[in-house]
């Protein structure tokens, strides 16, 4: 497993992001995990979050000019990856994002920050149902840029209403690539090694035989 994997999985179970026990979610599915980004709230985390990010981004296969993150979760994540693309891997791109109303106003739009063009890559934290990734496809695309890939902390490899999971969904339904910092095969790879967690191996594994894809 590549080491930035690794490193955003503790990182996670650092800050309170990853945690196991019992949990439900909007499917009514009881799972034995659950990751909230937003955990991710202070300088020290965002730093490093942002490096993963670039990580990933750049070991992808996706192509792409410059960043977008929906709002809202999408915004501190486009910055943080522009920031570190630049930093940690010579590579300045412009990065915008959207309002949820537009603005009627002074500058007026949709957009904030870069103008819209070229290939575009989204930054966001999950796939669920899809609909943020649709509307950010919708908005880059009405300003003029092309929608190439996006980019998610964490893939669940779980099934969603079908046989797809949520990010099959989106490459099939919407045409664009999805790459992710991990997949839940690198959790339960992590899990296998961890003389700490690896408690919550067989929770985790089954949970991934009966939703899994």
């Amino acid at each position: 497993m590549r080491a930035y994997r690794t490193e955003f999985i503790e990182l996670a179970l650092e800050v309170g992001a990853l945690q196991f026990g019992e949990f439900k979610l909007k499917s009514g599915r009881i799972s034995p995990y659950f990751f909230n980004s937003s955990k991710f709230g202070t300088g020290y985390a965002a730093a490093k979050l942002g490096r993963y990010y670039a990580d990933a981004a750049m070991a992808s296969d996706i192509e792409f000019d410059m960043l977008f993150g929906p709002a809202y979760k999408g915004i501190p994540l486009v910055t943080i990856t522009a920031a570190a693309l630049a930093e940690q891997h010579g590579v300045d791109l412009p990065f915008c994002f959207n309002r949820k109303e537009a603005k009627l106003y002074g500058d007026g739009g949709e957009i904030v920050g870069s103008p819209v063009e070229g290939r575009v890559l989204i930054i966001d934290d999950v796939i669920t149902a899809g609909t943020a990734m649709r509307e950010a496809i919708a908005a880059i695309r009405q300003a003029g840029g092309e929608p190439t890939g996006a980019l998610i902390a964490l893939d669940r490899q779980e099934k969603g209403t079908g046989d797809l999971s949520a990010v099959q969904e989106t490459k099939q339904s919407l045409g664009i690539e999805v790459a992710s910092i991990i997949r839940l095969d690198d959790l339960i790879a992590y899990l296998e090694t961890s003389e700490d967690y690896v408690g919550n191996l067989e929770a985790v594994a089954e949970y991934r035989q009966r939703y899994g894809v």
